[in-house]
């Protein structure tokens, strides 16, 4: 990754692109004062390198039907290499856990969950999470608000 090189336009891309992904290319253009084709040329060449991963839509999760948040922090019994990733192997096919972090120190990993409600939560923190192949402890939290939520990396 250290050999892009980003200029200051391609930083404004992606600026107004990880806070406004919808935008057009026209307007992404003016914006950063080029025209449509070397602005959509930009943008290519940032996806072919590998620093723009995705485009996806931000859904409103409570809008959704899915009221409860919950981090958990898991422990497993083994950190050998194969039992990690048999444990990343199986959460990733857990549609409730959105995210999954490895994590350095007592925690092994840290998974950020959704649920429509408490009951839901509960089963299925006993019947897919606490019983998962490895798992030696597991904490969790219930979110109470989100203080802040920004999409990506700072920028500019």
């Amino acid at each position: 990754m250290a050999d892009i090189n980003l200029d200051k336009i391609d930083l404004q891309i992606l600026d107004r692109l990880q806070n406004e992904g919808r935008v057009t290319n026209v307007e992404l253009a003016n914006s950063v004062g080029l025209t449509a084709p070397p602005c959509l040329r930009r943008m290519r060449a940032l996806e072919d390198s590998g620093v723009i991963t995705a485009y996806h839509a931000e859904i409103d999760p409570a809008k959704m039907g899915y009221t409860i948040t919950v981090f958990a922090m898991v422990s497993l019994k083994s950190q050998a290499e194969t039992d990690l990733q048999a444990f990343e192997e199986y959460v990733d096919q857990l549609s409730e856990v959105r995210e999954c972090y490895m994590l350095n120190g007592e925690i092994d990993f840290m998974l950020k969950i959704v649920s429509k409600d408490l009951q839901e939560f509960q089963s299925f923190l006993t019947r897919k999470l606490t019983s998962a192949p490895n798992v030696g402890s597991i904490k969790t939290s219930l979110t109470i608000r989100s203080a802040k939520k920004l999409p990506g990396v700072p920028i500019l």
